[in-house]
């Protein structure tokens, strides 16, 4: 069976139906053209109030047009559940080591809330511009690498984080976040079904689940972010409700022994800042 005809089961199972779009499409600013973009907004339905996190105001202008990936006149500051996205450039031999070039966080309407370049610690032997987008003066301008982790890991502290192979994102990083906080669309189960059960590209999902074209050349951090979040909105609930049925009161758990172990060098219930030379367990970087 090909991917195809695994989404179009999927979508009959779940009874779900969406629209092909692209990304980069130009919109006109009508009134009229407003309202058709507001109709499919399938991922945005029953958004949680607890969800907002209207306390902390909207600091962050990042650069973004108008896309179907960001929900029109939303709250556009940070939410208690946002997606992170990093770019990154070679480094080492070759160029072969990854190291932190941009760093894009959105919030649960898509609106970006955090994006900056990174100042490079070493020479950058690749800056892999066909994939990162990344360009020699975009970090000359970045900021300094210690600033940038104190400022994600501050936003990440007692939120949940969204990502698609977070794991990488949070390695570059050097950042720990707690596992039970982690929701990452490369792992989740119906996300795999569309690709008999391997691990699915995120331009995958966005097109066959989201109908929205993603990573055309350049990749763009905001956009995955966007492209992620919206991946998680729209199955949100049934995510949610999976998790909690996995975490109830008396079923045993196989990896607890292993979180218990975990945690006696590093704690599981805050996002921890590291240095550089130190490993970060897997437990803390994955989910379940």
């Amino acid at each position: 069976m090909d991917v195809s005809s695994n989404w179009k089961q999927l979508q009959q199972d779940l009874g779900i139906q969406t629209k092909r779009k692209n990304v980069n499409q130009k919109v006109t600013a009508t009134k009229e053209e407003s309202q058709e973009d507001k109709e499919p907004e399938i991922w945005f339905d029953d958004v949680d109030e607890i969800l907002l996190d209207r306390k902390i105001k909207h600091t962050e202008k990042c650069t973004s047009t108008h896309n179907p990936l960001v929900k029109v006149d939303s709250y556009g500051g940070l939410t208690k559940v946002v997606a992170m996205d990093c770019e990154m450039v070679g480094v080492g031999r070759e160029g072969r080591e990854s190291m932190l070039a941009r760093v894009s966080i959105v919030n649960q309407h898509g609106h970006c809330v955090y994006d900056h370049f990174v100042r490079p610690m070493e020479e950058v032997v690749d800056y892999r511009t066909k994939v990162s987008g990344v360009r020699k003066h975009d970090l000359e301008n970045g900021k300094e690498f210690a600033v940038v982790q104190k400022e994600v890991g501050e936003i990440l502290q007692g939120r949940i984080l969204v990502g698609h192979a977070i794991q990488h994102d949070l390695q570059v990083l050097y950042i720990g976040h707690p596992k039970k906080e982690i929701r990452d669309t490369s792992r989740y189960k119906r996300f795999r079904q569309v690709t008999n059960g391997r691990t699915p590209s995120l331009k995958k999902l966005s097109a066959q689940v989201l109908g929205v074209s993603v990573q055309e050349g350049e990749h763009n951090s905001v956009q995955d972010a966007q492209a992620t979040m919206r991946l998680y909105t729209m199955y949100r609930k049934q995510w949610e409700k999976e998790i909690k049925e996995k975490t109830k009161p008396g079923r045993k758990n196989k990896s607890h022994k292993k979180k218990k172990m975990d945690n006696k060098n590093l704690t599981d219930s805050k996002t921890r800042v590291v240095t550089r030379e130190t490993v970060i367990p897997s437990s803390l970087l994955e989910r379940d």
